[in-house]
Order: C-alpha cells, then sequence, then structure tokens
C-alpha cells in the first residue's frame, strides 16, 4: 500500500475549498477564510486506513498556472469543488477542470476525480441529476459528494473517500460500462482462487473458506456468515456454489458484489494480502525478498519448504501415480505468468518410463533452481503462495544458506545436502551420456533425447552413510583457454576420457594440471565407454601413471550401453568424496572405505523407497 496520500482541490474561486479544509482541521465552521489554506497534514494514527494523508488547497489569486499544474502532477487525487447553487461553477467541472486535468496528467495512469458538491446547506434540492450524467461520461471520477462546510456535512467522508480513492481505486478492478470485474482482476482473483484451493478440487470449501478469510482478514468467519455468504451467491448464480462450496464464478461474483456496494477495499486487501500492487502486478518485495548470500555459500530448501513442495505436488497428481503428466505439469504452473520448466527439465531429472517427472524428479528440480538459483526459486515459490500458505513473513523462510565451505573443511563434517560435482572432458568423450545415466538413461534411451532438449545438468538423490544426499552434475563446455569461475566452484570433480580415442586423455590432464593440481578440490578421472576397446592415450603418462603421480584415484570404469539401466556407484563415490573432502586423498583409495559407503547406500535406498511407497499410500 502507498506510504501516503496527497489530496489537491480545485475549483473555481468563492466555491469553498478553503472552508472545507479549515472545517476538517477545527470542526467549525471559520469565521475568517483566508485565500487559500496551508498544507496541512493529518498523521497517520487518526486517518481509518492508517495512512499519513497531505491536503491541498489551491487559489486562483495567489497561484500561478504552472504552479497549479506541478500540484496536479503531484496529486494522487484530485477533488474538483463546486457549489450546489452555483451552475457556472457545475458547468466549468467539465468544460474547464476535467480536460485540465487530463492534459497534465498521462493516459495510462490517470489520478482518480472526485466532484464535491458544496454549500448544501443553502439548497434544498441535490445536485446528483446534473452530476450522474458527467459521472458516466467520464471514468475518472470515483465518486460524487455533497456537503456543507458550514453544517460540517459530509466533511470526514469527503476526505476519507478521497483518501480511499487512492488506496483502493476503483479503476484497475472494474468496468462500470460493463458492470463487471476487468481481464487483469479476473486474472489475478483466479490465481488466489486457486493458491487458496489447497486440495485442487475447483471448489473452496469450508475449511479453505476459512483459513482463506483468516489470512486475509486476521478473523474466520462464523458458520452462520460463511452459509450466509453461500445463500447470497446461490440466489444470484447458478452454479456459484457446488458441493456446499465456493465455485471460482461465485468466488469472482462475490467480488464484483463488493465492489458494486462501493466496498473495494474488501478485494484491495485480499489483493494485497497475496502481493499485487495498484496495477495488479506482483510486487518485487513480495516475490524476491531480502537473502543474504556470505561467499562461498549455498542455497538449500529447509523441511518446510520441502513439506509444501510435497502438498503441491500431491494437489496436482491427480491419478495418484507418483508422476507428474504434461497436463498436470500445466495446471502447477497456472498460477505462474509463464511457464517456467522447459523441455530440457525431463533430461534434467528422474522421469518414469512415460518421459513424466517423477515425484524425486519433482523435488529434485526444485533442490536444482535453488542451489544454482535462489531469487528465481523465491519468485517461483511467491507465485505458489508458499509465504501466505505456511504463514511466514516472506518465501526466504524456505531457504537455508549453508555455512562457508571453509568451516566445513576446518570441522571436517558437513550439514549441507546438495553437493555440485563439475564434468570436464574433450567433446565426445561421454560427459553427456555420463549425466544421463545418472538418472537411470543407457544410450539406447539417450539417443531418443532431441538436440534442443538436451541438458548440462543432472540431479538425484544418493545415500552416504544412510543420508539423503542430492548430487547436482554440471557438464562443462571443453573450452580450455576459459574456464570460469563458475566452471572450477564445485565440491568434487569429474575428468571424463574416452578409452577409445587416443587424443581424449590429454584434454583432462591439461585441464587437471592448469586447475587442479594445487586445489583442495577432490577430483576423479572416468574411464567412460569401458564396453569398447581400450587404446593407447596420445599423453606422455598412461592415465593409471597419470593418477598414481598425482595421487588420484585409479581411472574409474563407466559405460552405460548395457541394455538394464547404468550402475549407479560411481555416484555415490562422487557424492562422498564431495561430503569429505579431507579423506579424499586417504582413505578414498581404501576398498573397505567405499564398500562401507556404498552398503549403507544400498541398504538406506531400499529403506528409503519403501518409506516412500508408504507414504504414497497414506496420500
Amino acid at each position: 500500500m502507498r506510504k501516503d496520500v496527497r489530496i489537491l482541490l480545485v475549483g473555481e474561486p468563492k466555491v469553498g475549498k478553503t472552508s472545507l479544509i479549515m472545517s476538517l482541521v477545527s470542526e467549525e465552521f471559520p469565521d475568517e477564510v483566508p485565500l487559500r489554506a496551508e498544507e496541512i497534514t493529518i498523521p497517520a494514527d487518526v486517518t481509518p486506513e492508517r495512512v499519513p494523508t497531505h491536503i491541498v488547497d489551491y487559489s486562483e489569486a495567489e497561484q500561478s498556472d504552472e504552479q497549479l499544474y506541478q500540484e496536479i502532477s503531484k496529486a494522487n487525487v484530485i477533488c474538483i469543488v463546486y457549489s450546489v447553487n452555483n451552475k457556472k461553477s457545475i458547468e466549468k467541472v467539465t468544460s474547464h477542470w476535467i480536460p485540465l486535468i487530463n492534459d497534465r496528467t498521462d493516459k495510462d495512469s490517470r489520478v482518480p476525480l472526485i466532484l464535491v458538491g458544496n454549500k448544501s446547506d443553502l439548497v434544498e434540492h441535490s445536485s446528483m441529476e446534473t452530476i450522474l450524467p458527467i459521472m458516466n461520461q467520464y471514468q475518472d471520477i470515483e465518486t460524487c459528494v455533497e456537503c456543507s462546510a458550514k453544517n460540517l456535512k459530509n466533511i470526514s467522508e469527503l476526505f476519507y473517500y478521497a483518501q480511499k480513492a487512492v488506496l483502493h481505486p476503483t479503476g484497475p478492478l472494474y468496468c462500470p460500462e460493463q458492470k463487471e470485474l476487468k481481464p487483469s482482476c479476473i486474472k489475478s482473483l483466479t490465481r488466489i482462487f486457486k493458491v487458496s484451493d489447497l486440495d485442487n478440487d475447483g471448489i473452496l470449501n469450508d475449511n479453505e473458506l476459512n483459513f482463506f478469510q483468516r489470512t486475509c482478514f486476521n478473523t474466520p468467519l462464523a458458520p452462520q456468515a460463511l452459509e450466509d455468504v453461500k445463500n447470497v451467491v446461490r440466489r444470484n448464480m447458478a452454479d456459484g456454489v457446488k458441493d456446499n462450496g465456493l465455485s471460482l464464478k461465485g468466488f469472482l461474483f462475490l467480488h464484483t458484489l463488493f465492489i458494486q456496494r462501493g466496498r473495494h477495499e474488501t478485494t484491495w486487501t485480499v489483493l494485497r494480502r497475496f502481493g499485487y500492487d495498484d496495477d495488479l502486478e506482483l510486487t518485487q518485495e513480495y516475490l524476491f525478498p531480502m537473502i543474504k548470500m556470505p561467499p562461498d555459500c549455498t542455497t538449500e530448501l529447509n523441511h518446510n519448504a520441502y513439506l509444501f513442495l510435497q502438498s503441491v505436488f500431491d494437489k496436482h497428481d491427480k491419478d495418484r501415480d507418483c508422476a507428474l503428466s504434461p497436463d498436470e505439469v500445466k495446471d502447477l504452473f497456472k498460477v505462474f505468468p509463464y511457464m517456467p520448466w522447459g523441455p530440457d527439465v525431463n533430461h534434467t531429472v528422474c522421469t518414469n518410463e512415460q518421459g513424466w517427472i517423477t515425484y524425486q524428479g519433482y523435488l529434485s528440480q526444485w533442490t536444482l533452481t535453488t542451489y544454482l538459483d535462489v531469487q528465481r526459486s523465491l519468485e517461483y515459490l511467491g507465485y505458489l503462495g508458499y509465504s501466505i500458505i505456511y504463514e511466514q513473513e516472506s518465501q526466504a523462510a524456505a531457504i537455508t544458506v549453508t555455512r562457508n565451505k571453509r568451516i566445513d573443511l576446518q570441522k571436517k563434517q558437513t550439514q549441507r545436502s546438495v553437493f555440485r560435482c563439475n564434468v570436464l572432458g574433450g567433446r565426445g568423450s561421454g560427459k553427456s551420456a555420463f549425466l544421463q545415466a545418472f538418472l537411470g538413461k543407457n544410450l539406447q534411451g539417450q539417443r531418443r533425447i532431441r538436440e534442443d532438449h538436451k541438458s548440462f545438468y543432472a540431479i538425484s538423490t544418493t545415500y552416504v552413510y544412510g543420508q539423503e544426499k542430492y548430487l547436482l552434475l554440471h557438464e562443462v563446455m571443453p573450452d580450455f583457454d576459459f574456464l570460469s569461475e563458475a566452471d572450477l566452484a564445485c565440491d568434487v570433480v569429474c575428468l571424463v576420457y574416452d578409452i577409445n580415442n587416443p587424443g581424449s586423455f590429454e584434454y583432462c590432464a591439461k585441464v587437471y594440471k592448469q586447475y587442479f593440481i594445487d586445489s583442495k578440490t577432490p577430483c576423479v578421472v572416468i574411464a567412460a565407454k569401458s564396453d569398447l576397446h581400450e587404446v593407447r592415450q596420445h599423453h606422455s603418462l598412461s592415465p593409471h601413471e597419470f593418477c598414481r603421480k598425482h595421487k588420484l584415484h585409479p581411472p574409474q570404469p563407466f559405460t552405460c550401453s548395457m541394455a538394464e539401466a547404468p550402475n549407479k556407484d560411481i555416484y555415490t563415490r562422487l557424492t562422498t568424496m564431495a561430503m569429505y573432502p579431507h579423506m579424499a586423498q586417504a582413505d578414498l583409495k581404501n576398498s573397505t572405505f567405499w564398500l562401507r559407503a556404498s552398503v549403507g547406500a544400498t541398504v538406506f535406498a531400499v529403506l528409503g523407497f519403501a518409506m516412500y511407497r508408504a507414504l504414497l499410500k497414506q496420500r
């Protein structure tokens, strides 16, 4: 909401502009009226909306045209005052004041106008018959108020309506000619309905309506009040209430009714609670809350965030097959202004046999986004309404910023759950195949991936000593002359070479010697395509001799050309090295260490799967 409101009073001389201001301030009609009242500020604590309000007077006798234009440009709302007993002052509203104001304001952001008929104490009849056609002709006119500075009639109401016209404008919400909500308002309220529809059945049941009411207005609805609301909708539209719950049509009808009855603030309270600004756009403060990111730290989702994302998955997995079909994905992202996931996501995370993103793959993609681009993750959680449904100050409450990696190394332990492995190697060495194998795809499955759908990332879970961790593989483009800090910043490095290509290992050796020989980042050499005939490499040392010389683990044979799913042991090893970098040169060469880690992984993978199936049955 705006931090303050600036109200400007204009009109012909002697219509009572200054008297209105002075009567408001002193609560009595002034004996002597100056040519112009000084600008006054009403403090926030005495206004109904708790917003400081500045009231500015205009005097033709004291001010130049240029000063008037400046005041018009600064005003948030303009009251055009006329005298109900002076026809000329009424005519000037349309012949002079409205055209003048429109000329001085931008077409796309017109300032709301209020017509003020002063001196109602001097006449017995109302001026409304004359004014109504004017109100119908000009959309910028919010309302018309008849008042009397002398009798103090409607003075407080006048300034309340002026404040309300700024804080709760009709313009963005409603079209008076069509007597219906504007498309942008319908779009915003539809998103709010979908976020509030916690079980995604297209109806707001009593629990959901009460949650919505408490979220927006800090008070639940009494059972009778709830029934009364539904009865109003039932009486006015056939399909507004379904299965004793409010449908989207009924929800939109209620807001139309609020606006038609002058209760714009109800709709605006809802819109602002769900993050919208005066232009019905989600605010930057709502979508991108501040989050402190010290150097050498990473970002992860916390437990509550995963619980929320699980509930979102359950809400949209209509057929309960533990995967999201293309239609279910589309439905999930209806609350977004654009589709955030492209076809590459299906080759970044685990999918089922139909190529649909599995429950595990879905959580993996969220983990990846949070790790690589936390601002984007915050934005996505904002569209889904995380802070509203979990009653948090902002989406930042969903994020854990890990401690500095140097402290992890000093303490020889880490609380992190996501580990990054950068995969380097020459062209054609098998890097892409290595990434896809992590997602369970053999070479035959990989050949079906379209070139424009390929991904440079692969993320899934591994188990190390019974702890579930995420391993994020990133394929680095083989530009040896330029490896950026991002290409080098990771927890473990994979150097991949093709055993069937004699020139393949040369790249790995060069990269290691230039970038990683003095690094504390553990490195693993992968002997890819190990099902093919191994040829002698052109490098002066064989891969085995090179690894021995540099105290690296021997090259790890790898292939994914078999008919069955690729072996996952190497990925557990990589995660283990990322978790325990201080042991990379010692225990990691010890086969019993690998055995202990792998056995733990197998046992917990089986247990984890059993627990997952049990949870699905509960769902």
